[in-house]
């Protein structure tokens, strides 16, 4: 089991606060990547949002909680759905 965290921001949101935040945001990715904890992550292309998908629902609650887009407002709404991934590499 999976658990996907979905991030909903709006584009000028991101395009006016992103590049001041984005350096935290990246450290805390690299935090929960060395934790093993943070699987993929990463932006849709219409700049709405972002997913990324963790190991347990904990870590990506707890990613979220305390993420710098989330505390400054880059992110607007996050919700985590568990998922059963069908194909996976051993």
């Amino acid at each position: 089991m999976k658990y996907v965290l979905f991030y909903e921001s709006d584009p000028g949101d991101i395009a006016a606060k992103a590049p001041e935040h984005g350096p935290a945001h990246r450290e805390r990715w690299a935090e929960y990547l060395a934790a093993g904890t943070l699987l993929l992550i990463g932006p849709f292309t219409d700049r709405t949002g972002a997913m990324g998908v963790f190991s347990t629902r904990a870590a990506a609650e707890e990613f979220a909680v305390g993420d710098p887009f989330v505390l400054h407002g880059v992110v607007k709404n996050w919700y985590i759905r568990e998922w059963m991934e069908a194909i996976a590499t051993p």
